[in-house]
């Protein structure tokens, strides 16, 4: 049996203070070692050198553990707290490195990317502790299902799918830091540089893109505290809406703490700033967060805050009907569902032009948000409808947005009954997702494969599963 947790003192160093308030919280939820290791995917035998301070804590897991146990992000703060105390790992535990112990990463020869031991020990179980901390959030096969999860980065390079590890970059160095903040005026530059992104993102999709505004975002936050006046203001405004596109783009790899730290980032900024519309948009990518991420009923309380917040007539009060509209599918309820896209499509008829916020908002798009809602509801037929005119009329340069239509497609047709069709779209859809590494392709792609599971002898199924499988981690 492993020596017991210490007790906490009053001499007792922040790492040993973390390792205490995780054992408490997880006591307090009735939790043993063994189930948390299942629920954050970690190994039991770290989870026990972590509570007794024996060993550097990644930030992954402190996130990883505070999500299991429903912890509201306090074991997440005490681990910023614990780092700024003390951010060297080694002095802060006064323990050795473990060095490197000869079982990493196990690959199949046949195509299938596994990750050994992924569900017991993703992190640690491989390579050095300082690899440990390095981790990119990934899409992995676990239990028959597709979940995205923190995964060290020498692990997806060793697997062969060195795609999925291009979502992190070093960070700026003081020295760029201090050179970008001596640079002329940055605010049309970074503007420019946004619309760039966006464009950029939709064609190669958010892996690569995330990095570079990540630093960008970096960069813009050191001049915005060196500036002054109005110049402060206008930077402050430009790296709100990084931070909501940064949101987005977390949301878009299936990373959802980053996403809801971005977007909460934006929310806060935004009330800062003054500017209404923009709070109201936020407000209503923090309800489609919310839907995306398992929780509707908090998705209707924040798009009736959106449209509270837009301006009477605006396409923002277009779009926060949407997101409600959504959530009521979400939570099955068609009447209301329904009700809210006529009452959206009443109010698009009638909004004036909003420059910036919602410019892309049309009937089309009010259409195919329908269809997904109808997919939602059961309501296949009409939803695969929907979709094959929508991606019919999508422009060609909306790649990444062609894979999420193709794979929400292929789904509504395997919920009609027709699986076979469902599988040439999924095809597609594949593909897609291999170039663009986007969640939501795959996310939809995974409700797919297990749609077509009765179905599995159909012409076309295998194929589509056995190209899914070679874009995706595996257990070993």
């Amino acid at each position: 049996m492993g020596q017991q947790p210490r007790e906490l003192t009053p001499d007792a160093g922040p790492w040993h203070r973390w390792g205490y308030e995780l054992r408490e919280t997880r006591k307090a939820r009735g939790m043993s070692q063994q189930d948390l290791s299942r629920s954050a995917l970690c190994d039991k035998a770290h989870l026990g050198r972590f509570e007794r301070a024996e060993r550097p804590v990644p930030r992954a897991i402190a996130l990883a553990v505070d999500d299991a146990l429903n912890a509201g992000g306090a074991l997440v703060r005490g681990w910023d707290r614990a780092n700024e105390d003390q951010p060297s790992a080694t002095a802060a535990h006064g323990i050795s490195r473990a060095g490197t112990r000869g079982h990493g990463a196990k690959l199949q020869s046949h195509g299938a990317k596994p990750l050994s031991a992924l569900v017991t020990s993703a992190f640690g179980q491989a390579g050095s502790d300082d690899d440990d901390t390095d981790t990119v959030v990934v899409p992995c096969r676990i239990h028959g299902r597709i979940r995205f999860v923190p995964v060290p980065r020498r692990v997806v390079l060793a697997s062969g799918l060195a795609g999925l590890a291009a979502t992190a970059l070093p960070a700026p160095t003081a020295a760029a830091d201090t050179l970008s903040a001596d640079m002329g005026s940055p605010i049309e530059h970074y503007a420019q540089l946004r619309r760039v992104m966006i464009q950029t993102d939709n064609l190669i999709g958010p892996r690569h893109v995330l990095p570079a505004l990540q630093q960008h975002l970096v960069r813009l936050g050191t001049r915005r505290r060196a500036a002054r006046g109005v110049d402060a203001a206008q930077l402050l405004a430009l790296e709100t809406r990084y931070e909501e596109l940064a949101g987005w783009l977390a949301q878009d790899i299936g990373d959802e703490r980053t996403a809801h730290g971005h977007t909460a980032k934006a929310l806060d900024a935004s009330h800062i700033t003054g500017d209404s519309d923009l709070t109201a948009y936020i407000l209503g990518r923090k309800a489609q967060l919310a839907v995306d991420t398992g929780h509707p009923a908090d998705a209707l309380g924040l798009a009736a805050a959106a449209r509270r917040t837009a301006r009477s007539g605006s396409r923002l009060e277009v779009i926060a009907v949407m997101h409600q509209a959504h959530a009521h599918a979400i939570l099955g309820d068609a009447t209301e569902a329904l009700r809210d896209y006529d009452t959206a499509l009443t109010l698009l008829g009638r909004a004036h032009d909003d420059g910036v916020w919602g410019s892309w908002l049309d009937e089309a798009y009010v259409s195919t948000a329908r269809a997904r809602s109808l997919a939602a509801l059961g309501q296949y037929e009409q939803a695969a409808v929907g979709f094959d005119i929508a991606i019919a009329a999508l422009p060609t340069a909306y790649r990444r947005d062609r894979g999420v239509y193709l794979a929400r497609a292929a789904r509504s047709h395997a919920g009609a009954g027709n699986p076979v069709l469902a599988a040439q779209i999924g095809l597609q859809a594949v593909g897609i997702a291999a170039e663009t590494g986007s969640a939501r392709i795959i996310s939809q792609l995974d409700r797919l494969d297990r749609a077509l599971t009765p179905a599995n002898r159909e012409q076309g199924v295998a194929e589509l599963r056995a190209a899914l499988d070679r874009i995706v981690l595996h257990q070993a």
